[in-house]
């Protein structure tokens, strides 16, 4: 505070005279002379604190099913209790009710905030409210996968998970199974698939906790999925004169297409904000690494104001 109020004195050149910047020098002077004294902290420095989680890797090619516990993969917003707070994978504070998190035990733990398939977009919205819907946030479970901090295998971290959720009613356990074969697998996947589940994620059932992106948890699905930003439009044709007939989008790694399918015509009238980052399907690449026969899916936004 002191060191802003002396930044401030120069740049807007207020004019003291030798007595006035003496005392200024000496209040300075007795105030770092304070032991354990830390000037305050402007709110535009204090960023949030990533969480160091570990990232899935894409099924691709062979794999001994023997070796790994099956789940579903949830269609919801990954959350991470430090302990004492419910944050986003990038570290915001989620503004969860506080009956809801009130018998979390003091752990580490990361699940996926979830009410049910296909509700990712209620679940996005919630998640980037400042006041909590305590209504909707009722409908809400944690769904637990992990342990970040237990030096455990998996398949012992699985069962300490168990233990965890007796603590709070918001709290359960995404189940796991073992398959014997990977003709199981993919039988398995085209089930729930159908039923309405995104997909499939594989965790090695002796692998430890590795921050960053792994081999030790695999996510599979009938079609891939990617994210993009919405650089710009394309007016549409025919029936979709006078609307949005497809994004100008571009990747990560640089490579801009358009997405043209996928919108619903309320989505066409009213499409996502350039500098938007959405999510899509695709199957495959061109040889140039085009996704093929792109799809819109949802807007990418599960993150809450700051």
């Amino acid at each position: 505070m002191y060191i802003l109020l002396i930044n401030r004195l120069l740049c807007i050149k207020i004019p003291l005279s030798q007595f006035q910047w003496l005392n200024l020098a000496i209040l300075g002077a007795i105030l770092l002379a304070i032991p354990n004294f830390t000037f305050a902290q402007t709110s535009s420095s204090q960023a949030p604190s990533k969480p160091a989680i570990q990232l899935a890797k894409t099924v691709d090619g062979k794999l001994n099913i023997n070796d790994y516990l099956v789940s579903e993969k949830l269609d919801g917003v990954r959350g991470y209790w430090d302990g004492h707070r419910l944050l986003t994978k990038s570290g915001k504070r989620i503004s969860a009710p506080s009956w809801f998190t009130a018998d979390f035990p003091a752990v580490v733990f990361e699940g996926e905030l979830w009410i049910g398939r296909g509700q990712f977009e209620k679940v996005s919205g919630l998640v980037r409210r400042k006041v909590a819907d305590d209504h909707l946030w009722r409908k809400v479970r944690f769904m637990l996968f992990d342990l970040p901090q237990s030096p455990l295998p998996f398949e012992q971290r699985y069962s300490a998970l168990q233990q965890l959720v007796k603590h709070s009613p918001f709290l359960e356990v995404v189940p796991q199974i073992s398959l014997s074969s990977e003709t199981e697998l993919y039988q398995y996947l085209n089930r729930i698939v159908s039923e309405g589940a995104e997909g499939l994620m594989l965790h090695r059932k002796q692998a430890i906790y590795t921050v960053g992106r792994t081999d030790n948890i695999l996510k599979l699905k009938l079609k891939s999925d990617a994210d993009a930003i919405v650089i710009g439009y394309s007016e549409g044709k025919g029936k979709y004169k006078g609307v949005m007939g497809a994004l100008k989008v571009k990747m990560a790694n640089g490579v801009i297409f358009e997405i043209g399918t996928g919108f619903t015509d309320i989505q066409r009238q009213h499409p996502p904000e350039l500098g938007a980052v959405i999510s899509f399907y695709y199957i495959g690449l061109t040889h140039n690494g085009v996704p093929r026969f792109a799809s819109f899916w949802r807007i990418r936004d599960d993150e809450p104001a700051q």
